[in-house]
């Protein structure tokens, strides 16, 4: 088995998967990814609604709900009826508090893999929801976690390095991957390096087999436009190869082509630049990883 394979999968088991993310009812992004792609990949995906969104935040309209205040009740009928599970995934928050409810997550399941996409911004801005406080408190998550998924964007937010654009020499990568490890992460996935020759880079890198050092490069043909979504895809493609017993390196390389192939398969959907990534007909994908 390879060292960075972080869970073996038995044949016909259906690992239990907590999705804390938010709830768009308009928009390909957060649940409406995460679902059906960890359900592809033969997951059970649990949901946590971390906040409730009529549509995500690139729209110029929409409503947002907090579930903070329900969260802990959920959480304890979960108890109650003995639920148990393999992996925690977060995603993007509601609020600082949930912070404390997610690590609440860690303590009563420490079995589960602990998954963190740590969402909180893109180009260099935070999203409209967020805060200082709560990026503050978002970096909490980062010590302990199997697997940190950050941008470039969320990886400067945590590390208080300067945000530089996408173009980052070997060196800037290095020096994030080493940051971010350096703050208590197992494994690192740095996502979305942009050297302007045609590709976009990944890089996986893991505190037990050298840091960035020992780091490992995952390079995808860059399309010619951009679409709201794809990293919620690659994050919850990336955690449905994990789950399907791929190790680390593999499965980032299997998230990325599963996002180029469902962004080629977008550009013919209506309003697709606002709406986001329709991965639908790339599913088969990750359900091939997991056939009897």
């Amino acid at each position: 088995m390879n060292e960075n394979t972080l869970y073996t999968r038995q044949r016909y088991y259906v690992p239990r998967v907590a999705a804390l993310h938010d709830m768009c009812g308009y928009g390909k992004c957060s649940l409406t990814a995460a679902i059906p792609i960890l359900s592809a990949a033969g997951c059970d995906v649990c949901p946590v609604p971390t906040a409730l969104f009529s549509a995500h935040t690139k729209f110029e309209h929409y409503t947002f709900h907090d579930t903070t205040d329900m969260l802990p009740g959920y959480l304890d009928a979960w108890r109650q009826e003995g639920v148990d599970l393999d992996g925690i995934y977060s995603g993007f928050l509601g609020s600082a508090e949930q912070v404390g409810i997610i690590q609440r997550m860690y303590r009563q399941y420490p079995k589960a893999l602990r998954l963190v996409d740590p969402v909180m911004g893109d180009g260099g801005q935070m999203y409209p929801t967020y805060t200082d406080e709560l990026c503050l408190a978002t970096a909490g998550l980062v010590d302990g976690a199997d697997v940190l998924m950050p941008n470039l964007t969320e990886a400067s937010l945590l590390t208080g390095l300067p945000y530089e654009g996408q173009n980052l020499t070997e060196a800037q990568v290095d020096a994030r991957l080493e940051a971010l490890l350096a703050m208590g992460a197992r494994n690192v996935v740095l996502k979305g390096i942009d050297r302007e020759d045609g590709g976009l880079r990944n890089y996986v890198a893991s505190a037990a087999q050298g840091g960035a050092q020992g780091k490992v490069e995952s390079v995808h043909a860059k399309l010619p436009y951009m679409i709201h979504g794809t990293g919620d895809a690659f994050a919850s493609a990336l955690c449905g190869a994990l789950f399907a017993g791929r190790a680390l390196d593999e499965a980032a390389r299997i998230a990325g082509e599963f996002v180029r192939s469902a962004m080629s398969h977008t550009q013919a959907q209506p309003d697709y630049e606002a709406r986001g990534v329709s991965f639908e007909l790339d599913l088969n994908q990750m359900t091939a990883l997991v056939e009897p």
